[in-house]
């Protein structure tokens, strides 16, 4: 009886699948997908912040469903989540910190595609994809981050907002359409929450792309080679779909730690304060992920040139495919570009400290120097070094290391 069952449903799934070929496509794409087989724990990113970028959709429409977006009962909104929705604070602390832990494993992700140079040829439009997602997460998170019509919520709109009043003749004009009048109001509310609630969709067609591209030439590996044949592949499944549960679930360790024992953490306490635009706080700063952005903004004295250094900061991203000119990706076979790398996160994190810090004193020129060697970085040394520096000799396939371990 059980193999009679066993049959018919395998016959509906046939039968479903000669019409609409999605099982078909699940399985060439999930399971039997040939994947290198030394890709180590560092390709979990990937599928991790695929996880957090559906958490926080279901947790967002979770939480739209009691939000009010008016400048009158945003906050007091927020406040009834928390304190008479069913399970309200719980939502809306995975949903606060989810914003938190998805950058921090895109994060990874890149520098992981930094190091092993994920973004050289074929996968140019790969990388360019990631980058545009990335962009996306920041104009949500910008957005999200207003909602809570907070001190801090008012004030960051305020503040960053104007900093496009910068762009020489329309700059003004900007500023008051994205504000939808002559100040942060109800109309900046109501259609920053229309964007929040809509851009991550757009984000999730961006990804279905990036990982269409990502299909179509495969992963990179550890070794930054190709593959030679099907000796260098494994299935995905269940080589890899181990090792991604393996590491969500020390993910999801890590981040109900978080949520359940300093929810508030990676918050703002000023955040807690109803917004008053008469009274400004001491000390106006973005969320953590944007710190290191904030910091070049504030290294560059001129308002327009703080503004554009901010933005080339991600948009030289682009063109890294072609400013790094080494023809070997991995780290692992460049020795002076591997201590350059840790140079350059070491870097990052100084800028990120230095954007949570006051501009004053010491702290700015601190960060006019950690400005400068982010883009020294990019536009001077990736360049030239692909002219000088002598690298390791490359394995003759994938699988002769492995084989060799």
């Amino acid at each position: 009886m059980k193999k009679d069952n066993i049959n018919n449903s395998n016959s509906v799934l046939e039968w479903i699948d000669y019409r609409l070929p999605i099982i078909s496509l699940l399985k060439h794409s999930a399971v039997d997908y040939p994947t290198p087989k030394n890709l180590n724990y560092w390709w979990n990113f990937g599928s991790l912040a695929g996880f957090f970028l559906l958490v926080q959709i279901i947790t967002g429409i979770m939480l739209s469903m009691h939000y009010t977006a008016h400048v009158d009962h945003a906050f007091a909104s927020i406040e009834h989540i928390m304190r008479n929705v069913n399970h309200g604070w719980l939502i809306r602390y995975v949903h606060m910190n989810g914003a938190s832990f998805f950058f921090i494993v895109v994060y990874i992700h890149i520098f992981r595609g930094l190091y092993y140079g994920s973004y050289k040829a074929p996968r140019e439009l790969l990388w360019w994809l990631g980058i545009i997602i990335l962009l996306l997460m920041m104009a949500t998170a910008f957005m999200g981050y207003v909602l809570p019509w907070g001190q801090m919520s008012f004030w960051g709109a305020t503040v960053i907002t104007n900093l496009f009043s910068a762009i020489p003749v329309i700059g003004e004009a900007v500023v008051q359409w994205l504000w939808g009048g002559y100040s942060v109001d109800n109309p900046t509310l109501s259609r920053f929450y229309t964007l929040h609630f809509l851009l991550p969709f757009l984000i999730v067609g961006v990804v279905v792309l990036h990982i269409v591209a990502l299909h179509t030439h495969g992963s990179n590996n550890p070794l930054g080679i190709d593959r030679k044949g099907p000796q260098d592949s494994i299935p995905f499944h269940p080589y890899y779909t181990v090792k991604d549960f393996f590491g969500l679930g020390v993910a999801l360790t890590i981040f109900f730690s978080v949520v359940f024992f300093a929810p508030d953490y990676l918050g703002h306490p000023d955040n807690y304060v109803p917004a008053d635009p008469l009274k400004t706080p001491a000390h106006i700063v973005p969320e953590w992920y944007f710190l290191p952005f904030y910091a070049i903004l504030r290294a560059i004295p001129d308002k327009l040139g703080g503004v554009i250094a901010m933005f080339s900061a991600i948009f030289v991203l682009f063109l890294l495919p072609w400013l790094d000119t080494s023809k070997v990706r991995s780290a692992t076979f460049r020795p002076i570009y591997k201590i350059l790398f840790w140079v350059f996160l070491v870097d990052a994190v100084i800028l990120g400290w230095i954007g949570s810090k006051p501009a004053e004193g010491n702290y700015i020129l601190i960060g006019r120097i950690s400005t400068f060697y982010y883009f020294l970085h990019f536009l001077i040394i990736l360049p030239l070094l692909g002219y000088f520096e002598k690298t390791r000799p490359l394995p003759s396939s994938i699988s002769k290391p492995v084989l060799a371990e």
